[in-house]
């Protein structure tokens, strides 16, 4: 006798609905046998062991439909409730597994619910391992950015963060050292710029209120060009920026008024590229203002930022480190790892933007980028 699927899966699930669990396992047993690689038919069959108490049987059966479909939600999920019905401590990272492909929008109540419970549960396994890592090195001495290191590893490791990686646009120069933020040891001129800040403040108040000082929307693509990142921001004033360098050229009217901002400029190891780089700017974003996360050029140059202005709340993310703006801290951070900003405050924020050479390459290395950048540049006509 030929069986017909479609209609015995009808009669399982009246036969659930009316909480005839005998014969809804029944009907989908018969249904399993002839569509083995079905995996909804086996975790209907897993849910009906379940509600009867067979716990073995439904493991089973979810088994099957995690072969036909491994990433499926339901069925990890499903999997980890039985697992910890079991007492089987593989359960927290079954949960975790499950949460890993959470299907986006909203669910149904029962499955909302059980996605609740795992949440609660893997965030308490979460801390027990976060705990017994920090114990196990506890006894060691690390300096404060080898401690930020490991704190990372071990993030990485519960899966709190993941790893993010050197992604330019344009120019990848292999064997360079990837951190979202930079050790400050490796710019020393960083303590001059910092003690700046008052004086390039100063010079930025008076630069803003010149009625001849222009600022210029930070994102400027032509409108056929494929940018639906920039989209928003695109032409746009919520992101503008004074240019003190701008692609190698200095802007005279701008720099004529910020001597001592010149001054320690002057002193930072910045990438002199033709038609590329060097840049250096004010850069104001507006209340209410989101850029949208995105990578740079390349990642032989870094970027450099001086707080000037910064409303309490304005945060900037490299890879999966997020900080606040703090006048008069600067950092120096890889801009071709995924990062992001925001000012939500009410007022706006200014902060001094720059470029530097990443301190992995040679003086001979620069000068070897430069020249094929310059190149590139001549062919091209731009580099954007």
């Amino acid at each position: 006798m030929t069986v017909d699927p479609d209609l015995l899966t009808i009669e399982a699930d009246q036969a659930a609905a009316v909480g005839d669990i005998r014969l809804a396992r029944c009907l989908l047993e018969q249904i399993a046998v002839a569509n083995p690689e079905h995996p909804q038919i086996w975790l209907k069959l897993a849910a009906m062991h379940r509600a009867a108490g067979d716990v073995d049987r439904a493991t089973s059966a979810v088994h099957r439909a995690l072969a036909a479909a491994p990433l499926d939600f339901t069925a990890l999920l499903l999997r980890a409730s039985l697992l910890e019905r079991r007492g089987d401590p593989s359960a927290d990272e079954a949960y975790g597994r499950a949460l890993a492909q959470r299907p986006e929008g909203d669910l149904p109540p029962t499955v909302a619910a059980a996605l609740a419970h795992a949440d609660r549960r893997h965030e308490v396994h979460l801390v027990k391992r976060a705990a017994i890592l920090g114990e196990a090195v506890a006894p060691t001495l690390l300096a404060p950015d080898e401690k930020a290191r490991i704190d990372r590893f071990h993030s990485n490791a519960l899966r709190r963060t993941v790893p993010f990686h050197s992604e330019p646009t344009h120019f990848h120069y292999p064997g360079l050292v990837e951190r979202e933020f930079h050790d400050r040891s490796d710019f020393p001129w960083l303590t001059e710029l910092e003690a700046a800040t008052d004086a390039i403040a100063a010079e930025f108040e008076v630069l803003a209120a010149a009625n001849d000082t222009e600022s210029a929307p930070y994102i400027q693509y032509a409108d056929h060009e494929p940018v639906n990142q920039w989209r928003a921001l695109n032409h746009s004033r919520d992101w503008t920026a004074i240019h003190l360098f701008r692609n190698g050229e200095t802007v005279t009217d701008n720099i004529r008024q910020c001597p001592r901002t010149m001054d320690v400029l002057s002193r930072i190891p910045q990438p002199w590229i033709t038609g590329c780089s060097a840049n250096a700017m004010f850069s104001l974003l507006s209340p209410g203002t989101t850029i949208p996360p995105h990578t740079g050029v390349s990642n032989t140059r870094l970027v450099c930022h001086l707080p000037l202005i910064v409303p309490q709340g304005c945060w900037f993310r490299v890879g999966a480190e997020t900080r606040e703006w703090t006048r008069g801290d600067a950092f120096v951070f890889d801009d071709t790892i995924e990062h992001e900003a925001a000012n939500p405050t009410a007022l706006p924020r200014v902060v001094l933007i720059l470029d530097v050479w990443h301190p992995g390459l040679s003086e001979a290395e620069r000068e070897a980028v430069r020249r094929s950048m310059e190149a590139e540049v001549r062919m091209s006509g731009s580099i954007s």
